[in-house]
C-alpha cells in the first residue's frame, strides 16, 4: 500500500567507510559516504562527504571532498568544498584550496593555500535588484 521513496543523498547518512591502521591502498578511492582513514593511501580520494585521516593515517595524492579533519600525514594537493579541520598532530604538505579553514596550534602546514569563493548570483527584475 505505502511505497517506500527514495530519498537522494540520505540514504548514506550516518554511514562510514574504515580502513583501519596497517592497511595501505594503492589506487583511488570514490566514495558517497563518509570516510575514516587511519591505514595509508597511495592515490587520490573523492568523496561527497567527510573524510577523516586519524592520527596514524597517511595519504599521498589528491583529495576532493565537502569536509575534512586530518589528524596524520598528507602529501598532495586537497580541495575542500566546506570546512577542513587541521588538528595539532597534522603534516600538511602540498596545496591546499578550502571554504573554510581551522589549524590547530602544532600542527606541521607546509602548503599553499587557496581560499574557494562562493559567488552569490543576484537575480536581477527589469534592471532592479531583487525585491
Amino acid at each position: 500500500m505505502f511505497e517506500k521513496v527514495k530519498k537522494s543523498g540520505t540514504e548514506q547518512l550516518g554511514k562510514t567507510n574504515r580502513i583501519v591502521e596497517g592497511t595501505s591502498i594503492v589506487g583511488d578511492i570514490v566514495s558517497k559516504a563518509d570516510f575514516r582513514l587511519d591505514g595509508e593511501l597511495i592515490g587520490n580520494f573523492t568523496s561527497q562527504g567527510k573524510i577523516v585521516i586519524g592520527a596514524k593515517g597517511a595519504v599521498k595524492g589528491e583529495i576532493i571532498c565537502n569536509n575534512a579533519d586530518i589528524e596524520g600525514e598528507f602529501h598532495g594537493k586537497i580541495k575542500v568544498l566546506e570546512i577542513l579541520n587541521i588538528k595539532s598532530t597534522a603534516q600538511i604538505h602540498g596545496e591546499v584550496a578550502v571554504g573554510k579553514l581551522s589549524i590547530e596550534p602544532g600542527a606541521d602546514f607546509t602548503a599553499t593555500c587557496t581560499m574557494l569563493t562562493h559567488n552569490k548570483e543576484v537575480t536581477l527584475k527589469d534592471g532592479k535588484g531583487a525585491e
